[in-house]
C-alpha cells in the first residue's frame, strides 16, 4: 500500500510504504517511540515505553506490528495485540501504541496505519477493537473519533510514588551494615 506524503516543506511527495514489522525495525521503532512518548510529558500513562515493550510485542504478535516508511526509514508504527476471553465468542483487538515522526504528522499516516492495522485485525477474526488514551490527549481523542470510535469509558488510574519509601529503607539499610569500630 502506497501512497504519498509530503514532509515538512509540503513541495515533495514521497511514496509511504505499511508493512509488517521486521527484526530489523526494532531499534528504529524504539528510538521514534521513545521520541513519541516521554515519561515526562505522559506521566499518567499506565504502560511505559521502553525496549522490552517493544521486544514483547514483535515478539510475541509480530502479525500486529506494523511501520510506515519513506525510503527505507521509519517514520511511524502501529504496535497491537489480541485478546480472547474465556466463555466468550469475541475476539478483541487493542491497539496499543501508535506513533508517527513529528516531521510526518497532519499527513495520514496514521490514518493509514490504523487502516491496515484494522485489516490485519478483520483477517484475525476480531471483532471489537480497543484503544486508550489520556484524556487530555484531544488530538488522539479526534483521531480515534475520526477512526470510528465511539462510546469513551472514563478509566481512572491511580499511582503511588514510592521513591521516599524506598530511599528510606535504602538508609536504615546502610546504617545497620555499618561497622561501628572502636578505634582504642
Amino acid at each position: 500500500m502506497e501512497s504519498n506524503t509530503s514532509p515538512s516543506n509540503g513541495t515533495r511527495k514521497e511514496p509511504v510504504k505499511i508493512r509488517q514489522m521486521d527484526i530489523d525495525d526494532v531499534a528504529q521503532v524504539f528510538h521514534l517511540g521513545e521520541s513519541l512518548f516521554e515519561a515526562e510529558s505522559m506521566p499518567n500513562l499506565y504502560r511505559t515505553w521502553d525496549e522490552f515493550e517493544v521486544i514483547e510485542l514483535f515478539h510475541g504478535d509480530t502479525e500486529n506490528c506494523l511501520v510506515a516508511e519513506v525510503q527505507d526509514e521509519i517514520i511511524g508504527f502501529a504496535l497491537g495485540t489480541t485478546i480472547s476471553k474465556s466463555r466468550s465468542a469475541w475476539k478483541y483487538g487493542h491497539l496499543i501504541w501508535l506513533g508517527v515522526d513529528e516531521n510526518y504528522q497532519r499527513y495520514g499516516v496514521a490514518e493509514k496505519l490504523f487502516h491496515r492495522f484494522r485489516t490485519v485485525m478483520l483477517g484475525q477474526g476480531v471483532r471489537m477493537l480497543i484503544v486508550d488514551t489520556e484524556a487530555e490527549n484531544l488530538s488522539a481523542l479526534r483521531f480515534f473519533r475520526k477512526m470510528g470510535f465511539g462510546s469513551p469509558q472514563q478509566h481512572i488510574y491511580l499511582s503511588l510514588n514510592l521513591a521516599a519509601e524506598q530511599q528510606a529503607k535504602k538508609k536504615a539499610a546502610q546504617l545497620r551494615n555499618w561497622d561501628f569500630k572502636d578505634d582504642d
